[in-house]
């Protein structure tokens, strides 16, 4: 006697071995033996069948119509037997019911089961809904496959040009588009970047590299919009001294300059002034809303995203011939010595004399021109009292770099699609005169708002961290006890913050930010999100233009430094890339290295060792 059961949702056939009621002993179509349940049997036939039994009930099922078999069923639950009965006009043989139950089992969305044998036809609307899907996918399958196929022959399908944004930075990854670019990608040994530049989705990798920072941090674009009235301040008082700045060729958003004066007695008068805008808008203004979204001005190679616009940078930059508001702080300084004698901070209008530019002060203006009174350039007194005056400040805050290692800064220039790659050696005198200054204004103003109980948002630094915080707390790396940043205030937006307190202060007004209100720590955590993601954009632009300028030089072999292990930094470049098969070889060896396979979507590169270079 066989047997048609069904064990796991899957139907079989069987030759009884044993039959012990609630179990049976079976041996299968292919000779296997094992033991089921008797709750699993579906209906028992005769040996004189069995032989081909599955493949003739295959045949039966592949014959029903299993639209007409729905139709034969009605709305009630039923088995199998009653339903094949009417299905084939007389009482079933095997192999036909067997066919019935494998269509039954075979058809989900046309029947539900109910139980072993047991099923109910699917409601018309529910049927209905169940096949339009079924369709749907069917549709979609043939239309990704469609997607695929042009894909690997680098053909852009139409329908992928106004998703690109979403596919390139932010892929949905249940759509269909996406799916395809993934297969492609995979079938092509590409990543999705290097199949969408191959079928000419991204004619520039520089582009690609700026709108995908553009479509996560300037979703609506860098425009201003409406941005409300700049209020132009009025009654300020005019600085009797005239100011100069010092910044790059390339700066518009001039925030700082520099005034010195001889006082009666062989003092002299230090002036630092820094640019105002505090005064043109106020917190939670439109343009101040707008200031605090952007956080800081974006920097990368050959361009920028100003924190405020022209309007505002054209009233408050400290651009020469002009009278300009700003907060000013004078020390009064010994003639000999330099010590600091006094400070006052006020608010006030100065003139700006000049706007003098770093490249070509730095021609001139060096250790040796200064300390031997030969310097032959305008403001050359002015410059050479406050070089010697950052000289005395640095060496109170214990930081002298006198014999230290020269590290360098490097500016990069763009010219229709060239790139012009410069070193600067950090510390020269205009470097030190400038940020010693600013050192002292930020410390000295920090301190001010603390004594006075003033929020702000000060930086600290402690075992190599820096944080940011609305307590004072010490910069171990400047050695100060307190420290904010207060002088960019066009540029950065916590300056702009810590710039409105202390006018607050000084006009004896309440501070618009309170102590650890909602408002400032905000400003203060937001502020340091946007500024670390804006600082990796620019090395990450910076790595690209260095890349670029691999390739418009036909760089192939270039010297570099061992940093450490098998690290390198190549000469003439603030580019640095991991050698393979690099012999061990001290810090500060020098090699040579061969360039390749130079990726500018992945902004990565081939680098090997060719040889050590004779340092001697």
């Amino acid at each position: 006697m066989n047997v048609f059961y069904e064990e796991d949702g899957a139907f079989k056939v069987g030759t009884i071995l044993a039959d012990n009621v609630s179990t049976l002993q079976i041996e299968g179509a292919h000779g296997k033996r094992g033991k089921i349940k008797a709750s699993w049997l579906l209906f028992r036939f005769d040996d004189s069948e069995k032989l081909h039994f599955m493949d003739q009930a295959q045949q039966v099922a592949s014959s029903i119509d299993t639209d007409f078999l729905w139709s034969c069923c009605g709305e009630d639950e039923f088995s199998y037997e009653s339903l094949a009965r009417e299905y084939f006009g007389h009482p079933p043989s095997p192999v036909e019911a067997a066919g019935l139950l494998i269509r039954l089992n075979g058809a989900p969305m046309y029947f539900y089961k109910k139980g072993r044998g047991r099923y109910k036809a699917a409601p018309p609307q529910a049927l209905k809904a169940a096949l339009a899907s079924v369709e749907k996918k069917r549709v979609q399958a043939a239309k990704q496959a469609n997607y695929v196929e042009q894909l690997v022959h680098f053909n852009l399908p139409g329908e992928f040009v106004p998703l690109l944004p979403g596919l390139l930075y932010k892929p949905e990854r249940a759509s269909m588009e996406f799916k395809a670019l993934e297969a492609a990608a995979a079938a092509t040994h590409l990543t999705d970047a290097q199949l969408l530049e191959k079928c000419g989705a991204i004619p520039s990798a520089h582009d690609f590299h700026l709108q995908r920072f553009l479509f996560e941090h300037f979703p609506q674009g860098t425009g201003f919009g409406d941005f409300g009235e700049i209020t132009e301040p009025q009654g300020l008082p005019v600085a009797k001294t005239a100011a100069f700045s010092i910044d790059d060729i390339t700066t518009l958003e001039i925030d700082d300059a520099f005034s010195v004066a001889q006082l009666r007695g062989g003092n002299f008068q230090i002036g630092v002034h820094i640019a105002a805008p505090a005064l043109g808008f106020v917190a939670g203004s439109k343009l101040d809303s707008i200031a605090a979204r952007r956080l800081s001005t974006v920097y990368f190679p050959g361009s920028k995203i100003t924190m405020l616009p022209d309007a505002a940078i054209e009233k408050f930059t400290l651009k020469e011939k002009t009278y300009r508001p700003v907060v000013s702080m004078y020390l009064e300084v010994r003639g000999g010595g330099l010590a600091v004698v006094s400070s006052s901070t006020r608010v006030e209008r100065v003139q700006i004399d000049a706007n003098l530019w770093r490249s070509a002060l730095e021609k001139n203006v060096n250790e040796t021109t200064l300390s031997s009174g030969t310097a032959d350039f305008s403001y050359a007194s002015e410059l050479k009292l406050l070089w010697q005056f950052a000289e005395t400040l640095e060496k109170s805050r214990g930081k002298s770099e006198s014999g230290a290692v020269p590290q360098l800064d490097y500016n990069f220039y763009i010219e229709n699609g060239r790139v012009t790659i410069t070193e600067r050696r950090r510390g020269t005198p205009i470097d030190k005169l400038v940020s010693e200054l600013m050192i002292y204004v930020n410390t000295a103003w920090g301190k001010l708002l603390a004594d006075n109980e003033i929020a702000a948002i000060y930086r600290a630094q402690g075992n190599g961290k820096v944080k940011m915080s609305t307590a004072p707390g010490e910069h171990q790396g400047l050695g100060v006890g307190q420290y904010i940043w207060a002088s960019s205030p066009l540029r950065r937006y916590v300056d702009l913050v810590n710039q409105r307190q202390l006018l607050a202060w000084l006009n004896g007004d309440s501070p618009p930010y309170e102590k650890n209100s909602e408002r400032l720590l905000v400003a203060m955590r937001d502020f340091e999100l946007a500024y670390e993601a804006y600082n990796l954009f620019q090395r990450a632009m910076e790595r690209y233009w260095c890349l670029r300028w691999l390739q418009q030089e036909s760089v192939k072999l270039i010297p570099a430094t061992v940093v450490r292990e098998n690290l390198l930094k190549l000469d003439k470049l603030p580019l640095f890339a991991r050698v393979t098969a690099l012999p061990e070889l001290p810090a500060a060896s020098r090699v040579e290295v061969e360039i390749s396979n130079v990726d500018f979507l992945e902004l990565s590169f081939v680098c090997r060792y060719k040889r050590t270079l004779d340092t001697q």
